[in-house]
C-alpha cells in the first residue's frame, strides 16, 4: 500500500512559527534544523551539554545557547537531534525532569523510541520528522528555495494535534515542498538501520573494496582499478538519483548495461540475500542495537579497529593521490 503524502497545501505553517523550538544537539543536523527554522520566522534555541564543542558555532551564528535542562523548561516543543546511543542518557538526566504538561518531543529517528530505551511521561505528544539527508544537504536545498522529503510519524497524541504540529515543523525545516511522507517510529528505524547496513554504508564499500582487491590481485593498476570500482561509482549513483534504475539503463553504454544483467546476479545473489534477511533480524529483534549500545558503553574498542581498518585499506592511498590532481574535487 502505498505511503501517505502530506503537501503544502496540507501544512499549518503558522503552528510552529507560535512555538518556541528547542534543538538538543548542534552537530550536522541540529544545525540544519535551528538555523532553516530561525529563517522561517521561527523562535529558536539550543540545548547543549556543559563544555560541548558546538557552542562556539551556535554563538557565533547567534543561535541562544542553554543547558539541556533549561532550554527543556523553556521550550514549548524539543526536536533531539543528539547521537542514537547517548540519547537516552541525555533525556533521563536533563529533560525528563522537566518536562511539563502539553509540550511535543520530536525526534529525527526512531531509534530511541523503537527500542523503548526513552519512554516518554503520558502528558507530552511523541512524534517523529525525520529528513531523508544529511544536515549540510538539508540546509543548502532549504537555501536553494527547494527542500528534502521527509518522514513522519505519531507515537503519542494527547492533545490531538501532534501530527499537525509535526507536519508544522517539517514545513520550518523546509521539507514540505518535496513531501513529508507518513510512516511509524519501527518502520522508519527498522529500514533506516537496514538500508544503511545492507546498502548503503555497509554493501557498497564492501562491494568496492573487494572489486578494487579483485582487480589489483590479477595485477592491474591501483589507480585503475580505483577509478573502475570506486571513483566512477558517483556516476552510477548520481543516476539512480536523478531518474532510478531505469534511467541508469538508458544512459550507460549497451555492454556496460548487458554486462550489468548478466553479473548482477551472480554478485547479489541468494547468499547476498540470506545474508540480508539475517541482518534485518537482528534489527527486529533488538539484538543489533543491544550490540551497538554495549559497543559504546564499552567505550567503542572494535568501532575504533573497524574505523582504523578503513583508513589503511590500499584504496585510501591510491584514493587520495588521484583526487590530489583533480582539481574540480573538495580537498580533504
Amino acid at each position: 500500500m502505498p505511503a501517505k503524502i502530506y503537501l503544502p497545501e496540507d501544512i499549518q505553517p503558522d503552528i510552529i512559527r507560535g512555538l518556541r523550538v528547542a534543538i538538543l544537539g548542534y552537530g550536522n543536523q541540529g544545525r540544519a534544523h535551528a538555523l532553516n527554522l530561525r529563517d522561517q520566522g521561527v523562535t529558536v534555541i539550543t540545548g547543549l551539554h556543559e563544555g560541548s564543542k558546538s557552542r562556539a558555532k551556535a554563538e557565533d551564528d547567534g543561535i541562544p545557547v542553554f543547558t539541556v535542562a533549561e532550554a527543556t523548561r523553556q521550550a514549548d516543543l524539543l526536536m533531539f537531534c543528539t547521537p542514537d546511543v547517548p540519547m537516552a542518557g541525555i533525556y533521563a538526566d536533563h529533560v525528563a525532569p522537566n518536562l511539563r504538561p502539553g509540550q511535543t518531543i520530536l525526534f529525527a529517528h526512531g531509534f530511541n523510541i523503537r527500542y523503548e530505551r526513552i519512554t516518554p511521561p503520558d502528558f507530552v505528544d511523541v512524534a517523529m520528522i525525520s529528513p531523508k539527508g544529511p544536515g549540510h544537504l538539508l540546509r543548502s536545498e532549504f537555501q536553494a528555495g527547494r527542500g528534502l522529503a521527509a518522514r513522519v510519524a505519531v507515537h503519542q497524541d494527547v492533545s490531538g494535534d501532534s501530527l499537525t504540529t509535526a507536519l508544522s515543523y517539517g514545513w520550518g525545516i523546509g521539507c514540505g515542498t518535496s513531501g513529508i511522507y507518513e510512516t511509524t517510529f519501527k518502520e522508519e528505524t527498522e529500514t533506516d538501520l537496514f538500508g544503511e547496513q545492507a546498502v548503503l554504508c555497509g554493501g557498497i564499500p564492501e562491494l568496492i573494496k573487494a572489486g578494487f582487491e579483485t582487480l589489483v590481485a590479477a595485477g592491474y593498476q591501483p589507480e585503475v582499478a580505483y577509478f573502475e570500482c570506486l571513483h566512477e561509482a558517483k556516476l552510477i549513483i548520481d543516476l539512480m538519483y536523478a531518474g532510478g534504475l531505469s534511467h541508469v539503463s538508458k544512459s550507460i553504454s549497451d555492454t556496460a548495461e548487458w554486462g550489468g544483467y548478466l553479473a548482477g546476479p551472480r554478485v547479489i545473489n541468494a547468499e547476498s540475500r540470506a545474508a540480508m534477511d539475517s541482518i534485518l533480524a537482528a534489527i527486529q529483534d533488538g539484538s543489533f542495537a543491544a550490540g551497538l549500545i554495549a559497543e559504546s558503553e564499552a567505550g567503542e574498542p572494535q568501532f575504533n579497529v573497524y574505523r582504523e581498518a578503513v583508513k589503511a585499506h590500499p584504496t585510501e592511498p591510491v584514493g587520495k593521490a588521484v583526487r590530489g590532481r583533480m582539481p574540480f574535487m573538495n580537498r580533504e
